[in-house]
């Protein structure tokens, strides 16, 4: 089956690894929609609860989300630029982007979050030329009925699936998984908009403390602890360059909480 670089982009420089990653509290340091709930919505307690209702008693993410959002009616440009005053970068994910660039490893932003907060979050973060050379799929944001979105309650998110998630990641990643000789995959995550891609790539980073580490130890799926992207780059780049397999990578790093992945494992999750 000959393959597209229109349908799966992330090969069109024929890259010998590809990097999906999550966007909020996995490049930023704070959630986006975490802080606009926070901050703007009903707080932190329910949006807590939310999370543990979606991580431990199945309730879908989609639902959990939608509440959130809804207790948000901040007309949507002041939320951008309260956003664009609040969040903050992991301090190594941008060296850790220009190393991407510069060795051919495509960075895919798979977001349960927003399209356009995430532009312009990463232009503001990155830079405009880095951030337009990440692919990013995620939701988008509407117009409520008869409203504008910068008007108080005057927008909705938009949904990038049907699923349970809202966007479910491994959609995504799934075509890139199938192919017969395919680039290493790694993703890299922190809460429960992840789950759907946890058992999806060949190597999966979790975010020390956040809520996918529980899932994963609840579930035994396998994953690599990281603190910031300075854990994450030394890692992709020893094996990038050969210097490690991804076998070796999931078990001969003693600084980092480790569990070992099967990277042939076919069992997928279902949530």
């Amino acid at each position: 089956m000959t393959v597209s670089a229109h349908s799966l982009p992330a090969l069109r420089t024929k890259p010998k690894a590809i990097f999906f990653t999550d966007f909020d509290g996995t490049i930023t340091l704070h959630d986006s929609n975490d802080w606009m709930t926070d901050n703007l919505g009903f707080g932190v307690e329910l949006r807590k609860q939310g999370n543990q209702d979606v991580l431990l008693r199945g309730r879908p993410f989609r639902d959990a989300f939608q509440e959130m959002l809804d207790s948000v009616t901040t007309p949507f440009d002041k939320c951008i630029e309260l956003l664009l005053q609040n969040v903050k970068l992991d301090p190594a994910f941008k060296e850790f982007a220009a190393w991407c660039r510069e060795n051919n490893v495509p960075i895919v932003v798979l977001s349960g979050g927003m399209q356009p907060v995430i532009r312009a979050l990463l232009a503001h973060l990155v830079g405009e030329e880095e951030a337009a050379v990440m692919q990013i799929v995620s939701n988008d944001v509407k117009a409520r009925p008869g409203k504008n979105i910068n008007e108080e309650n005057g927008w909705d998110i938009e949904y990038h699936d049907d699923s349970s998630f809202g966007h479910d990641k491994s959609l995504e990643i799934r075509p890139y998984a199938a192919l017969p000789d395919r680039p290493v995959m790694f993703y890299a995550g922190d809460g429960v908009s992840d789950l759907s891609a946890a058992k999806e790539t060949d190597l999966l980073f979790a975010k020390a403390g956040r809520d996918l580490v529980t899932y994963c130890e609840n579930e035994k799926v396998p994953f690599t602890v990281f603190h910031d992207f300075s854990d994450i780059h030394k890692i992709v780049q020893d094996v990038v360059e050969g210097k490690m397999s991804v076998q070796q990578a999931a078990t001969d790093n003693d600084s980092i909480r480790l569990i070992a992945p099967d990277i042939r494992r076919t069992d997928r999750i279902q949530l």
